[in-house]
């Protein structure tokens, strides 16, 4: 099969050459890069990467194929993806499809031969910027810098509630849907859950209605305080019920307490940010996919700080006691891993047993 040159044409004026592997065709998006070493298929399927053109800083991806099972989605919701280098025969008892096979019939463009560490430095230096992937070099460099990512939430919730149901159910948990990861509800239902999952236009009314005992805030892409629907529900919803939230929930639940949140310059993405726990002073190592950041000065009236990142300070986690929820920047529910920050989940159950009161 002969290969097909390929462009990356940045904002800025920066052209990488590759070759094109997956769908054919040209794409627009916000190139970002994440650092895991494994976990390609749940990097794929994150709904968080809504929009986005993704860069594997790892230099060999598809080693182990397509594994259905272990999607985060039923489909993936990035716009491309590029690696170093691809794995043609992946080895694997449990191998399904080939990457390449996987995009093909997802329809999501793939790059390989370019230069994934020079790339990746343009972006750590520069910070997060638009990209074309096309056939030909990109002469109009400010037609690109207009993309914006808009209504991800919107194009990557439930379209109708789903339930999940435990084994042996000891509590009802509403898994408010803002493009959730299903490892999510595995973890729930792993610790006695019965989850009813819903779309994120349902309203504070509607999820109350459902006679949960907590809530969860799920982790989703795009601008956080582009939700205003959503931030209003949450508002009326704090102190109603316990509350747990993670990654874009993290960033909605302080919204809606008069928080404010910011654009990171390249975002935390990838298996090994080291996040340090306050009160204790212990560091776990977290899986992340964000963009955005809330800023931990616009929340000290109303929660406390509980996490930072040990790499460059920022809001890794609030504490609501009065409100009896809390909220945490990164992923405890990561697959591949790692699995420092589990026992989140457990905290949730606990604060569940207790009742729907504020503390």
């Amino acid at each position: 099969m002969k290969e097909e040159k390929v462009y990356l044409t940045l904002q800025n004026g920066q052209v990488f050459e590759g070759k094109r592997f997956g769908a054919k065709g040209d794409v627009l998006g916000e190139l970002v890069f994440t650092t895991g070493m494994t976990g390609y298929i749940e990097t794929l399927t994150d709904p968080s990467y809504y929009g986005q053109i993704v860069i594997q800083t790892f230099p060999l991806i598809g080693n182990y194929g397509m594994i259905l099972s272990d999607r985060e989605s039923k489909k993936p919701y990035l716009s491309a993806y590029i690696v170093r280098e691809y794995c043609k025969e992946p080895s694997n008892f449990r191998c399904e499809d080939t990457l390449e096979e996987y995009l093909i019939k997802n329809n999501i463009p793939g790059v390989y031969g370019i230069d994934t560490r020079e790339l990746t430095k343009t972006v750590r230096e520069a910070g997060v910027m638009n990209a074309v992937i096309s056939t030909r070099p990109v002469a109009d460099v400010a037609a690109i810098g207009k993309y914006v990512i808009r209504d991800a939430v919107k194009n990557c919730t439930c379209s109708k509630r789903i339930d999940y149901k435990a084994e042996r159910a000891k509590r009802k948990v509403v898994l408010w849907d803002f493009g959730a990861k299903e490892n999510i509800a595995r973890e729930l239902v792993k610790r006695g859950c019965n989850v009813v999952r819903v779309p994120s236009w349902y309203t504070a009314e509607e999820i109350l209605a459902l006679n949960p005992d907590g809530l969860m805030l799920t982790n989703g892409p795009g601008d956080p305080a582009e939700n205003t629907e959503i931030i209003k529900n949450i508002a009326k919803l704090a102190g109603k019920l316990p509350i747990f939230g993670i990654c874009l929930g993290h960033q909605l639940f302080a919204l809606a307490m008069g928080g404010k949140t910011k654009k990171m310059k390249y975002g935390h993405r990838g298996a090994n940010q080291p996040v340090k726990e306050l009160a204790t002073g212990t560091v776990y190592i977290s899986s992340q996919n964000h963009g955005y950041e809330v800023l931990a000065d616009s929340i000290k009236n109303v929660g406390t700080l509980s996490f930072v990142n040990a790499n460059d300070n920022t809001c890794e986690g609030v504490e609501y006691p009065e409100l009896n929820a809390f909220t945490v920047q990164f992923h405890p529910e990561a697959c591949a891993g790692p699995l420092d920050a589990r026992d989140l989940f457990d905290r949730f159950m606990k604060m569940m047993d207790g009742g729907k009161k504020n503390a």
